[in-house]
């Protein structure tokens, strides 16, 4: 079972990439993902992409990690994308009807573009 890794890049002015890896699933690690978007947002970033190609499974928690960082997002006025959620990941959005709260790309470049 791999634990959940976080990376972190700037893809451009403003723009930060939250690359995951493994699984979003209940523990510690999840909530780190909640932490780093509070921090980004108090750095003054206001455009986030959340990169899930590397996530394998999802649970509730694991969603409910994502709403929390969208509804920080929305609370300062910042935007938040998603980008290459596939298999059970993007179904697990799809199922919970989550992927209309949420913007999802298959690349990062796409993600990108469409900050407005």
């Amino acid at each position: 079972m791999a634990k959940l890794e976080i990376a972190q890049r700037e893809a451009g002015p403003g723009v930060v990439v939250i690359a995951l890896s493994g699984r979003l699933m209940l523990g510690p690690e999840s909530a780190d993902l909640e932490t780093l978007v509070g921090t980004l947002l108090d750095e003054g970033v206001r455009k986030i992409i959340i990169d899930m190609e590397g996530v394998t499974h999802i649970d509730s928690t694991g969603i409910g990690r994502c709403i929390a960082s969208l509804n920080k997002c929305m609370q300062k006025g910042a935007k938040l994308h998603m980008s290459g959620a596939g298999g059970q990941v993007r179904e697990a959005f799809r199922v919970t009807r989550l992927d209309r709260m949420f913007k999802f790309f298959d690349q990062i470049p796409d993600a990108q573009a469409a900050f407005v």
